[in-house]
């Protein structure tokens, strides 16, 4: 029996990054020429999804059409592209992106899992703040914990009875982090 190999091609660019197909099951990132491996979100992160979303579908900004969007490309500049667990695009951002504007979402959320590394994470954090992003949530679902940033500096750390909050984008969109978890 013989079997053929075939020759993995890594991108070299982000155009070439955009057009590439991993077969490893694995999803990437692109930062300026660096590969980021992660995996996507896991099934046991579904409840979490779903109580968001349900949270989500009670604002104003779901009403004027904006919606909470999971693992969307988000180009952050010209050599970085990113895929934050949620992120929340305006109805106006996404009839603007349909005229090739790329939109950067202000709000967005990760959930950290066993396999996430910090450092890249916090890399994260500071990319988005960076490129317009106003708040960031990360959850960590082993933890009961929620860290809510509005700057790459300020963090509030929520756990039990702390209100998460998505304010000063989304007014209306808050909950206790407990809540979160059940």
């Amino acid at each position: 029996m013989v079997y053929e190999i075939k020759e993995i091609s890594i991108p070299k660019t982000l155009a070439e990054f955009e057009q590439w197909q991993p077969i490893d099951g694995y999803k990437y990132e692109w930062n300026n020429g660096e590969l980021i491996k992660f995996e996507g979100m896991k099934r046991k992160h579904l409840k979490l999804v779903r109580v968001l979303a349900e949270l989500f579908d009670t604002t104003k900004a779901k009403k004027q059409r904006g919606q909470l969007i999971c693992e969307q490309d988000v180009q952050l500049t010209g050599i970085q592209l990113r895929r934050p667990d949620l992120a929340f695009f305006s109805g106006e951002q996404i009839d603007e992106s349909e005229d090739n504007e790329e939109p950067i979402p202000e709000f967005a959320i990760e959930v950290i899992s066993s396999h996430d590394q910090i450092n890249e994470v916090k890399k994260k954090i500071i990319e988005y703040f960076k490129n317009g992003v106003k708040v960031t949530w990360i959850i960590y679902p082993d933890y009961q914990m929620v860290e809510v940033y509005t700057s790459a500096k300020n963090v509030v750390i929520c756990t039990e009875s702390d209100i998460c909050s998505a304010n000063p984008v989304l007014d209306d969109f808050e909950i206790k982090a407990e809540d979160l978890f059940v």
